[in-house]
């Protein structure tokens, strides 16, 4: 299926890619081991909970001021994020290029 954008030029859709999928899931993992909701770590670093919900899945990067922000407010080291990353899941340059 072709995107569109609303003058109808063709509008590159992106995917997640799997390392934001896994940072994702190791934030939403440790979210919960830790007892706070989306909304309560939204509040501590100053976006909405919408916004947390789209760093989960891995649908909005996070950037590294964030996922700092992020590692402070759960009480883990910023590593923690990356640990379990399969080395086939590291996206190259040259690979991120191509989707765009």
């Amino acid at each position: 299926m072709k995107h569109t954008s609303k003058d109808g030029q063709p509008v590159t859709v992106k995917k997640a890619q799997p390392v934001d999928v896994h940072i994702g899931e190791r934030l939403r993992q440790r979210r919960r081991q830790v007892g706070i909701s989306q909304i309560a770590l939204g509040q501590e670093i100053g976006v909405k909970y919408q916004q947390i919900q789209k760093y989960e899945t891995g649908h909005n990067r996070i950037s590294a001021s964030r996922l700092w922000s992020i590692a402070k407010a759960l009480d883990v080291p910023i590593t923690y994020f990356f640990e379990g990353i399969e080395p086939d899941l590291q996206i190259t340059f040259e690979q991120e290029a191509n989707v765009q």
